[in-house]
């Protein structure tokens, strides 16, 4: 089995020319088959016509000698049979065997027939004529020959053919140099990724198919690079924030042994212990959670229900988080029929919103509005809290990222929320995106399709 590309090129093109050769000269020879032999014989009994009518209006001598003369013997062998079957020929069978002429085939000319031998092939043709002369009736075969030009050029043919060939398998073979080139690149530069490295640079600036692969390629090493920071930062930040709440309960836990503690430190130890507990095991459901959704192995429920009628039971439903701080919502809802998955939508208002309550002031007023269009509906939820930054505006829908980290021990979180908030509206091919200045608040705008996508 030929296992190399380039061994693979060469032959696909030597087999090609060689076997598009052959075609293309049977199918020729097919399709013209019949005309040649039709001018061959025309030809050969217009010669033979010729002959005859020169022995019918000069004496035989002169015949004889006019016709030996002929250029036309160049291209034909005439023999003249008497009855006795003996024969005079004409001209040179540059080395032909002359075709077989019987006596029943001289009988039957001499008797005024016209023979012809082997009339429906172009290899062999052989024209019998009656010949009268003063010495009475003789039989006349005329053959054709291949004449010197016609030689000549088969043999250019041929020759033409041997170096076109010659030449075009040096010139693919080139070209297969130049091909593989490139392919040997990628192959390297896989080896280099598998390994771990990714600063390959191909330098490939062919353009066609080959140069769209070797861009699509490096597309795919700069994502794949991306992809294992990713995984570098992920396992860090998970470890951080598992190794937090771990210290803490490994340490109050310790705590609890000793034997002399007051009971309210017990108790304050057990509350922290169960708290740091509480925030792990809430981590560990954002997760499972976050890695269901980007699977897509978790299905759209899709449900048609009124979308303005949600987004107020959901503030109803964390109403202890913003009484107990004195913020104050304005709502500007608009009625508006939705099919979404009514539970993934829940939990994108219940983060959000959480959100805009954790970082506003004491006092501070949210608003909440909703506006449809013909295909989408936007809900825009602003708040007059502490504001994000331009640089952390680009990274908080990553996970375990913390806008605020001055601020992170006093408002708490995982980091999870938002990272789970974007998945689920770009499950629902929605958009989703951040509009904030620090210290003047934050404006979430999340527009969502009317009509879920049912794929």
């Amino acid at each position: 089995m030929i296992r190399s590309l380039y061994i693979r090129v060469v032959l696909t093109f030597l087999v090609s020319v060689i076997v598009g050769i052959i075609i293309a000269f049977l199918i020729t020879f097919w399709v013209f088959e019949e005309k040649l032999n039709e001018n061959l014989q025309t030809t050969l009994l217009n010669f033979g016509q010729d002959i005859v009518r020169v022995y019918e209006t000069i004496p035989l001598r002169e015949a004889n000698l006019f016709v030996s003369g002929m250029k036309q013997l160049d291209s034909y062998h005439i023999r003249i049979f008497d009855e006795t079957g003996q024969f005079q020929s004409y001209g040179t069978l540059n080395g032909q065997n002359p075709a077989t002429v019987t006596m029943d085939q001289v009988k039957k000319v001499l008797g005024g027939e016209v023979v012809q031998v082997n009339p429906s092939t172009v290899a062999t043709n052989l024209l019998g004529l009656p010949l009268k002369t003063e010495m009475g009736t003789k039989a006349m075969f005329v053959e054709p020959l291949t004449s010197p030009s016609s030689t000549f050029a088969v043999k250019w043919l041929l020759t033409f053919l041997t170096y076109s060939l010659i030449a075009g398998s040096l010139l693919i073979l080139v070209a297969a140099i130049f091909l593989i080139r490139p392919i040997k690149k990628l192959t390297t530069a896989t080896k280099r990724i598998a390994a771990g490295d990714f600063n390959v640079k191909l330098n490939i600036k062919q353009k066609g198919e080959l140069g769209t692969l070797a861009r699509s390629f490096e597309e795919m090493m700069h994502d794949l690079q991306q992809l294992e920071q990713m995984r570098k930062e992920f396992v860090s930040n998970v470890s951080h924030e598992v190794q937090s709440p771990l210290t803490s309960i490994s340490g109050y836990a310790l705590a609890l042994k000793q034997v002399d503690i007051a009971d309210h430190e017990r108790s304050r130890y057990l509350d922290i212990i169960i708290a740091e507990a509480g925030r792990m095991s809430k981590m560990s459901d954002s997760l499972l959670k976050l890695s269901l959704l980007e699977s897509q192995s978790r299905q759209l429920r899709l449900i048609t229900f009124s979308l303005d009628e949600q987004i107020r039971r959901v503030i109803v439903a964390i109403q202890p988080q913003w009484s107990a701080r004195s913020i104050r919502f304005d709502l500007n809802l608009k009625a508006v029929q939705l099919m979404a998955d009514h539970d993934l939508l829940n939990q994108v208002w219940t983060n959000i919103i959480g959100n805009s309550i954790k970082f506003s002031m004491d006092g501070g007023i949210i608003n909440v509005s909703i506006k449809q269009d013909i295909k989408n509906v936007t809900v825009r939820i602003s708040d007059t809290g502490i504001g994000i930054s331009p640089e952390d505006q680009k990274r908080i829908f990553e996970r375990f990222f913390k806008a605020d980290r001055s601020h992170s021990r006093k408002y708490g979180g995982s980091g999870m929320g938002l990272a789970i908030v974007k998945q689920i509206v770009s499950l629902h091919q929605g958009d989703i995106r951040v509009e904030s200045e620090p210290g003047r608040g934050t404006t979430v705008i999340v527009t969502l399709p009317i009509i879920a996508p049912t794929d």
